[in-house]
């Protein structure tokens, strides 16, 4: 098998038992996957438009409209006037919604710990590398 095709696998091995393990983590929350992402995105970047945001998740506005209401009425998640653009409206995360983002964080932190547990901090440094590299291509 030739090196991108071991290299396709791989990616897709890994992404089959990291999406597995995120929905086993959402499952007590009551959350689908897509709005822990919706609370991941805004924790990670702070508050933002709905378009900004659903460009971010690479979803329609009208698709999120539907998650931001339900994490809304969770309350999860605020809207409020943008401060320098009366049209717009921000979207962040409430205080139970930085609680939840920093929970699911700390998971993310541990996952992370365990699967590079035998890399070497230079494979680290590497792996760190390869993945921000492909991460600018989406």
């Amino acid at each position: 098998m030739k090196e991108l095709e071991k290299l396709n696998h791989s990616i897709i091995e890994f992404y089959d038992k990291l999406s597995s393990w995120e929905q086993s983590v959402v499952k007590d929350k009551h959350l689908s996957l897509a709005q822990t992402h919706t609370i991941e995105v805004l924790g990670n970047h702070g508050a933002m438009r709905m378009k900004e945001l659903a460009n971010r998740l690479g979803i329609t506005t009208g698709t999120l409209t539907v998650q931001i209401d339900k994490l809304v009425n969770a309350e999860f998640i605020q809207r409020r006037p943008h401060h320098s653009d009366r049209r717009s409206i921000l979207v962040d995360l409430t205080d139970e919604g930085q609680k939840l983002y920093h929970e699911h964080d700390d998971l993310h932190l541990r996952l992370t710990q365990d699967i590079t547990s035998n890399l070497d901090e230079n494979e680290c440094v590497i792996l760190l590398k390869c993945l921000s590299t492909m991460n600018t291509q989406f």
